[in-house]
């Protein structure tokens, strides 16, 4: 890929990301996060609610498994229990779109705040919903999720739901066994996916591929009695790997790879955000790239030409140069031919 291309590549990959993160104008009204037992997804979350409560959104977080109330949520609700119904009646009140107003409306307000001369006073406010977990509502009423989605979901609020791959998922007995799985239904209803994951294992996976050795595995996929997660060293690597992908209106969709590395200080900037193929930690070694050579001199024959012979190879006077000096450059040319004691002389083959 050429250098400017490259480059283009990498803004365009980058300004797509923060504008999902974002949520600026309806970028994806269903946004799936999945997760591991290895890496959580609290950061990306921290991420989305603090870009939130910076645009001056409100964040409704909606909490299956969360005991607290996050930091910087305005409105926290208690789904443990409750019926999809009652959920769906408790969550619309809280962000009903405004009365009169049409999503070409919305449309319409989004745009005309930037030319207003007073861009503060928003004409409508717009919600984020954060869903911690999916997948007691999956495992109760898996039926019940695109009437969920499409009650909550409106123009003037995103919704942020999270799925964790790694916790089984039982199924009451009404459901039929050749229905799709709930993961697959939520793919197929999400705008964009994130898959998060270690920043660590990729880091080790990723060396152990540049030396042809077998990728490294962690906690369930270990396949050892009882351990649930991998072993964690106080010197791993801070941040996770976001693998983005994103649908847009014509079908096509868009995936990268990304790093996002949480600030340091609490309430302070954002995550700071970074293409994988640019981390410094996928940089090529020096010892890689000095390999070659050091293969070599491990080697008990030489495979380099000494002084001599370099000198003797460059003192070989190549047949075409003759042709080239003796009949003239341009001029045409003919075949410079030297007869040797095996040859047979043939008349009609000296006419040509």
């Amino acid at each position: 890929m050429a250098p400017s291309a490259q480059t283009h590549h990498r803004s365009h990959s980058l300004l797509l990301f923060q504008k999902l993160l974002n949520l600026r104008d309806s970028a994806s009204p269903l946004t799936l996060i999945l997760d591991t037992l290895e890496q959580g997804v609290g950061p990306l979350v921290q991420e989305f609610i603090s870009r939130g409560k910076l645009a001056r959104s409100k964040v409704l977080f909606v909490s299956f498994t969360t005991v607290r109330k996050p930091r910087d949520v305005d409105i926290f609700i208690k789904a443990r229990g409750k019926s999809v119904q009652a959920l769906i009646t408790e969550i619309t009140s809280q962000c009903a779109p405004p009365k009169g107003q049409t999503p070409k409306d919305a449309a319409t307000n989004s745009q005309s705040k930037f030319h207003s001369p007073h861009p503060h006073r928003k004409k409508h406010e717009l919600t984020i919903l954060q869903v911690d977990s999916l997948n007691p509502l999956a495992s109760k009423e898996p039926h019940a999720l695109p009437l969920f989605f499409g009650s909550i979901i409106n123009p003037f609020a995103s919704l942020v739901a999270v799925y964790h791959n790694d916790v089984p998922l039982v199924l009451p007995r009404t459901v039929n066994e050749h229905e799709p799985h709930p993961l697959t239904l939520l793919s197929h209803m999400a705008t964009a996916i994130f898959k998060v994951s270690s920043l660590y294992q990729a880091v080790e996976t990723k060396r152990a591929q540049m030396r042809s050795l077998r990728e490294p595995e962690w906690g369930l996929h270990e396949g050892r009695e009882g351990v649930l997660v991998g072993l964690r060293t106080g010197h791993q690597a801070e941040g996770l790997v976001v693998e983005m992908e994103m649908r847009r209106r014509s079908g096509r969709a868009v995936a990268e790879r990304f790093i996002l590395s949480p600030s340091s200080q609490k309430g302070g900037a954002g995550a700071s955000l970074s293409l994988l193929s640019d981390h410094p930690l996928f940089a090529p070694q020096k010892d890689t790239e000095s390999g070659g050579e050091g293969e070599m001199a491990d080697t008990t024959f030489s495979l380099g030409l000494t002084e001599k012979q370099r000198s003797d190879r460059e003192g070989i006077v190549l047949p075409y140069f003759d042709a080239q000096t003796e009949v003239g450059g341009g001029e045409g040319g003919r075949i410079l031919y030297d007869m040797g004691r095996e040859d047979d002389f043939d008349d009609e083959e000296d006419e040509i």
